[in-house]
């Protein structure tokens, strides 16, 4: 087998890796948020953060920039903010989220 099938190879065997690894790691927030109070804030914590550093890696293997995933984010808030989506009205979800994402890139 040539040296860049094998590369191929190996990099969709990764990205496979990553998709499973993102549903493990959904799946074990919903089974965490399905116990209630009993749960550490740290176990939910860990779930949020995983899945975010899995889909920054995720969208870096099939290519995307991670600057480019930032910028892809800042307009769909922007979207979400001009159209007043529901989490926006009900407590500016949206905009604190877009001022926290403009005050991470300067």
């Amino acid at each position: 087998m040539k040296r860049e099938n094998f590369n191929i190879m190996s990099d969709i065997k990764i990205i496979e890796d990553l998709k499973a690894q993102l549903l493990c790691v959904i799946g074990e927030f919903y089974r965490l948020l399905t116990k209630g109070s009993n749960v550490t804030q740290e176990a939910i914590l860990d779930c949020i953060s995983g899945a975010i550093i899995i889909l920054y890696i995720l969208a870096d293997r099939l290519g995307y920039s991670y600057s480019a995933v930032d910028e892809n984010i800042q307009k769909k808030l922007k979207v979400g903010i001009i159209e007043e989506d529901i989490v926006e009205k009900q407590g500016k979800n949206l905009s604190r989220l877009a001022s926290h994402m403009e005050d991470r890139m300067k």
